[in-house]
């Protein structure tokens, strides 16, 4: 029987888990990237080399993006593509916190369609396929159905700057972790109301996590309320809103326009 993207993807993760952790707090190389695109460390391209050679043997008609390979016009040629970030959250890794993560998607038309997010030291696989729900090691994952008042938002520190909404910041509390793919798989699961960056975001850091937040029952959009539509010539979304109905609602409301258009 064929192995669906899915499966593929999750054993994937699996597979990159393996090699991250031969590197963790153990002092890996580390390089900037040029023109401040971030630090990579061996792990990140160790994984890279894997998931390039594993995925694209299984599956030698897609096209290709990931953080760590040059990207090529040839992905926008194919029907369906591997979206991949090697590890979201290197600064994290880096610093030996738990907060990483291997994030893995199918684009097919634009749309996700297949999904995996593995944090490999705190042994949760999050996985997706479209329209058939999202799970957490193989449970049924859920958003919560909170409203904007109380709610509890994954973001960092500026995007709650009180210009940016009408009438001020909403009455919701603060939280930070270091993975956006780890941040849309915690709305999925219900640990957490919402998430959200007003920044412009990488395909590959968030395509897998959009997916696993939506068939949990989020709504994922960008922060305009838009949908969001992968597999770019640059491969950017206009940052991403993401959260139970009622609370996304609350969110895009208040958002000032030019916030939500920067």
């Amino acid at each position: 029987m064929p192995v669906t993207d899915q499966a593929l993807l999750v054993a994937a993760a699996r597979a990159s888990g393996e090699i991250a952790k031969e590197f963790f707090q153990k002092s890996p190389g580390v390089t900037d990237k040029p023109d401040g695109a971030g630090p990579v460390t061996e792990a990140d391209l160790a994984v890279n080399t894997m998931l390039e050679r594993m995925l694209r043997a299984a599956r030698p008609d897609y096209g290709w993006l990931s953080e760590e390979t040059e990207d090529s016009d040839a992905r926008l040629t194919t029907q369906r593509q591997f979206v991949i970030d090697p590890i979201d959250g290197t600064r994290a890794f880096i610093e030996g916190s738990k907060d990483w993560a291997h994030s893995l998607a199918v684009v097919e038309d634009g749309q996700v369609v297949a999904a995996a997010v593995y944090m490999p030291i705190r042994d949760l696989m999050f996985a997706a396929r479209l329209g058939a729900g999202a799970t957490v090691n193989d449970q049924p994952a859920r958003v919560t159905s909170a409203g904007l008042d109380g709610a509890t938002v994954l973001g960092a520190k500026p995007n709650f700057d009180p210009r940016l909404w009408q009438g001020g910041t909403p009455p919701i509390k603060r939280v930070f972790r270091s993975s956006l793919a780890y941040r849309l798989c915690l709305v999925a699961q219900g640990r957490f109301d919402g998430m959200m960056t007003l920044r412009p975001s990488w395909e590959w850091d968030i395509a897998a996590g959009a997916l696993i937040a939506a068939e949990a029952g989020g709504r994922v959009t960008d922060p305009a309320g838009q949908s969001l539509q992968f597999n770019n010539p640059h491969p950017q979304v206009p940052g991403v809103m993401a959260a139970g109905p009622e609370l996304h609602e609350g969110l895009t409301r208040r958002l000032e326009p030019q916030a939500a258009n920067p």
